[in-house]
């Protein structure tokens, strides 16, 4: 049974975002990795002051790659467990046969999958945003305590907001959205076990598309399943309580992981197409 332990971090964090979750997982006596998507690996407010130039090329084709290899240097296969766009991730790394249990926590919208009204107004700033699909791109103050962190008190919004919040690519976005570089196989039958977490306050990515995700996914063989908070926001993984859907993630993935052995590699999936 593996003992190392991948997190995915979504659009506007760095890996810095998963700093509860990664010592809390090696207090339990886990291996835990918690890659930057490429040039991200710096703090925060080093991003937000000087993003580095290539950013914002940086899209969902290029950042699976580099997770990919980041998982093949490891000396067994992981748990992956994604937040947000990092949850998208997490499906398409089980998708090429990569991981031995996956938990993809309040998904981003998936290729293939509805919006939900929260995700649409959410994206807004960025899709709106003329040749967003080329640039840098910020995320207001304003937009973080109303729709992001909504479940923040307001008087811990610029606490939170300049130690973790990072400038993202708006390609991300257009790539999730509008292309099919993120285009999963949802009855694939090598894919390992699968745990979908959303949030009933989430005004990023709906609850409704973290079951709409679910319902597609579980035409795989694999053991697929989904819960959702009802009183949690899309800042889950940080905001109170957060080490419940901690325990709850690593729980279901130990319970329902396959065997190292049994990961496969791209080119299985290429065959078993």
């Amino acid at each position: 049974m593996t003992r190392t332990i991948m997190l995915i971090h979504g659009a506007w964090l760095n890996a810095k975002s998963w700093e509860g979750f990664k010592a809390h997982y090696e207090a339990k006596g886990y291996t835990v990795v918690a890659p930057n998507w490429p040039y991200d690996d710096r703090e925060p407010a080093d991003l937000r002051a000087h993003p580095h130039p290539k950013l914002q090329d940086v899209g969902v084709k290029g950042i699976v790659d580099h997770l990919e290899a980041e998982i093949r240097k490891l000396p067994e296969q992981p748990i992956l467990i994604g937040h947000s766009a990092g949850g998208v991730f997490t499906q398409i790394l089980l998708d090429r046969g990569l991981g031995v249990a996956g938990v993809a926590i309040d998904p981003a919208p998936t290729t293939g999958v509805r919006l939900g009204i929260h995700a649409i107004v959410s994206a807004f700033p960025v899709l709106g945003s003329w040749g967003s699909w080329g640039r840098v791109m910020r995320m207001t103050r304003t937009f973080f305590g109303k729709r992001f962190a909504n479940t923040l008190p307001a008087e811990k919004v610029n606490y939170y907001y300049d130690r973790y919040i990072v400038p993202t690519a708006g390609k991300v976005y257009w790539d999730g959205i509008l292309t099919s570089v993120g285009k999963i196989r949802w009855d694939n039958p090598i894919r390992a076990p699968l745990l979908l977490i959303g949030g009933g306050l989430d005004l990023i990515a709906d609850a409704s598309m973290t079951k709409a995700i679910y319902d597609k996914q579980k035409r795989a063989p694999s053991q697929t399943a989904v819960k959702i908070f009802e009183d949690r926001s899309h800042w889950t993984c940080i905001d109170p309580g957060w080490e419940e859907v901690a325990d709850l993630a690593l729980d279901w993935a130990m319970r329902h992981a396959r065997s190292n052995d049994a990961s496969v590699t791209p080119l299985d999936i290429i065959r078993a197409g």
